[in-house]
């Protein structure tokens, strides 16, 4: 597997990962070195861990915990899949102030108020946001705690053939998401009732089918709207939102802010988070690595 690091320092490594395994490639017991948190970006794979398979799609997220032992598989897609991985050091994963079961909670189904944070931190593993990759990180994390923490989410078993049915549905939502799509359109692309297909989806996935649809426009959104380049009038039809107004609305509900507050945000946090993890480096780490100012 394709590993490239993008940011190494005391406190926060940041890894890309690109896998090209296929169905009936062998699978291997791996192990967590540290607390991490992987973004989904692009494709599918399996993640067994403590005992639950959880199917992650574009968009979820991998929740690594110090010592765990998982194995990814690959039986439901093609083409691999990519992910932006975020590791944390001790300290600053505490500082987090996140329960340790909630390390523990293995893979996390696509939320808006998580996604956004994501690519933001894409963005800037990119080089197209003026948001550092280290303070973008630590934004996802924090996301993360707050969301997280008031509860896990347990997914009901379901049977090979239906996870399969359930990740290629998401696959063909998530490429599609720009397009006009109804619960009987992406029903019929499995081959099912689109009341057995909403209940599988959701069983599997941990999200319904329009939820998942809503989350792939905006998670398309917020990367776009890095770019201060576009208009955001333009973006939102790109993404698939036929109404303007419904796009401001439903991207103000995942993220909190419009989105020209959004993209207004990305620049306010940008001393707060930097000296969140300043107080994490050692006082020489500090001096090599420089000011980001």
């Amino acid at each position: 597997m394709p590993i490239t690091t993008l940011l190494r320092g005391a406190a926060l490594v940041v890894d890309d990962y690109r896998c090209h395994a296929r169905p009936g490639d062998p699978t291997f017991v791996e192990r967590h070195a540290d607390h991490s948190i992987s973004y989904v970006r692009r494709g599918s794979f399996g993640y067994r861990v403590r005992g639950e398979t959880h199917e992650l799609v574009a968009g979820s997220l991998l929740i690594g915990h110090p010592g765990d032992e998982y194995v990814c598989t690959h039986d439901h897609h093609e083409g691999g899949d990519e992910c932006l991985s975020i590791h944390f050091g001790p300290e600053l994963a505490e500082s987090l102030g996140v329960a340790p079961a909630v390390w523990q909670t293995g893979g996390v189904p696509p939320l808006p108020e998580l996604m956004v944070a994501a690519e933001l931190a894409q963005a800037a593993a990119e080089g197209t946001s003026d948001v550092g990759l280290d303070e973008a990180g630590l934004w996802l994390a924090a996301r993360f705690a707050e969301l997280v923490s008031g509860g896990r989410r347990r997914r009901v078993d379901a049977g090979a053939r239906d996870r399969r049915r359930a990740v290629e549905a998401a696959l063909w939502l998530d490429a599609h998401s720009h397009e006009a799509i109804d619960l009987e359109r992406v029903a019929a692309e499995v081959g099912i009732s689109p009341f057995h297909f909403l209940r599988l989806f959701s069983r599997v996935l941990g999200v319904t089918p329009h939820q998942y649809l809503l989350r792939s426009r905006l998670r398309r959104a917020a990367r776009l709207l890095c770019d201060e380049s576009r208009k955001i009038t333009d973006v939102a039809f790109e993404v698939g939102f036929g109404d303007f107004s419904n796009f401001v609305r439903t991207f103000h509900r995942a993220a909190g802010v419009s989105p020209r507050g959004f993209r207004r945000s990305a620049r306010r946090e940008r001393r707060h988070l930097q000296q969140r993890l300043d107080c994490r480096r050692p006082s020489a780490d500090r001096h090599r690595a420089g000011s980001v100012f």
